[in-house]
């Protein structure tokens, strides 16, 4: 891995373990960029992980979730925690970079050293969250973050990500915001943990209120948690409060029932598979394929020469990731 200047990996992992934010910075972009050593240093910081709760913000675009995010975090350092916040954002078209609209409207903390606030950009990763979303909480977990608010980007209903990743999934959604009952059908209602009404101040309010609560009734959990639905008026800070002593009492829930190292170890399952697939892609394409090697398969099935299940197993026999 690329060092800052002056600076051993050592100390950029002493750095993060004492919550320094340039060390902080400069540890996810590392991983961000898949630099050389990237992978030892979340080897490194691995050990000391595990104690931060994650907070997942899911939701369409324009549910407010930047804004809850902000108020969220203000309402946790009021009670002395120590707070990171990852916001997803879009690509940007021009840089590859994220879009930053989320570090601009957290701008009020940017003098608190008990917050460190990330944007990542999606990279063109479907789901909600970028590929280095998972090693970033690490590194924040590492830095001593009690709470690590994770905002997806909110590309709709098949952002289903959030739950391999967050201890806790808050699901954002607002009347008269496009159909609410199709809303109900779609994968994303059933990762939620809690469901937020934001803006409660408009009309309709209390009629999706109502058809929630209807829906809701319909199934059983397994873990026999009924999920709570909280009124909030973000811009205002009006339910933050509350909904924050609905996570709190998820948090309670699950470590009650003897469900929290479960609830770990299933999304655990699902990152090590997703590794796994990445990982797998990877000693293939630098072991066996460059870009003219893959054209050239390509053209062979194009052209009906070839099958590509057949492609497929040469290439990965070729990179040792078979037998």
């Amino acid at each position: 891995m690329k060092k800052p200047a002056g600076a051993s990996a050592a100390s950029l992992v002493d750095g993060v373990r004492a919550g320094d934010a340039r060390a902080i910075a400069r540890a996810i972009s590392a991983l961000e960029d898949h630099e050389p050593g990237a992978v030892e240093l979340v080897r490194e910081l691995f050990p000391h992980t595990g104690k931060a709760f994650l907070v997942g913000l899911t939701g369409a675009p324009g549910t407010g979730k930047s804004s809850l995010a902000n108020r969220l975090a203000a309402h946790y350092r009021a009670q002395g925690k120590r707070v990171g916040v990852i916001a997803v954002d879009p690509t940007s078209p021009f840089t590859g970079g994220a879009l930053l609209g989320d570090r601009i409207r957290m701008q009020q903390h940017a003098t608190d050293d008990g917050i460190y606030i990330r944007s990542m950009a999606t990279r063109g990763v479907l789901g909600g969250l970028a590929r280095a979303t998972g090693d970033a909480t690490l590194v924040l977990d590492a830095a001593g973050k009690d709470i690590i608010l994770i905002e997806t980007v909110g590309v709709g209903q098949d952002e289903v990500d959030i739950v391999r990743l967050a201890d806790v999934t808050v699901l954002l959604l607002v009347a008269g915001l496009g159909d609410d009952v199709q809303s109900f059908k779609a994968g994303v209602m059933e990762i939620a943990d809690v469901f937020v009404i934001n803006k409660a101040d408009r009309g309709d309010t209390e009629r999706l209120e109502q058809e929630l609560k209807v829906v809701l009734g319909l199934s059983r959990r397994a873990d026999q948690w009924e999920p709570p639905v909280v009124k909030t008026v973000a811009t205002e800070g009006a339910g933050v409060p509350e909904l924050a002593a609905a996570v709190d009492a998820y948090r309670a829930h699950i470590e009650g029932a003897g469900l929290r190292e479960q609830k770990r170890s299933e999304r655990w399952q699902e990152r090590l598979l997703d590794l796994i697939r990445e990982r797998a892609l990877e000693r293939v394409l630098k072991a066996s394929v460059g870009k003219d090697k893959l054209a050239a398969c390509a053209r062979q099935v194009a052209r009906g020469e070839r099958d590509p299940y057949s492609v497929v197993e040469e290439l990965l026999r070729v990179a040792g990731v078979n037998g």
